[in-house]
């Protein structure tokens, strides 16, 4: 089994990119390259703000599908690793289509 990295990228605009990958140093590099998604390429230079490890791919990729519908407050809490705001946001109905 091959692990998996989960990683949130801020980037020059300050907007956040969520993705997954098996090899987080070389995706890394190649977003810095222009080579990741369209929506880093357009907003270089791009910051590696945050990653979780897990043991298998699907297990990230099924991360980054729940954390891209997260809305941004919620995003940097888990940034920051405030849990107890985490926790509150998560708890707080939302008419956000972006929870």
């Amino acid at each position: 089994m091959q692990k998996g990295y989960m990683y949130i990228l801020q980037c020059s605009d300050g907007s956040y990119y969520t993705g997954s990958t098996i090899n987080l140093e070389l995706r890394i590099k190649q977003h810095q390259n222009g080579e990741g998604a369209k929506h880093t390429k357009k907003r270089l230079p791009v910051k590696l703000v945050y990653f979780e490890e897990f043991l298998t791919i699907q297990e990230a990729f099924h991360r980054e599908k729940q954390i891209q519908k997260w809305r941004r407050e919620k995003k940097e809490a888990l940034i920051a690793g405030n849990l107890e705001k985490l926790k509150e946001l998560s708890r707080k109905p939302s008419t956000d289509p972006g929870d």
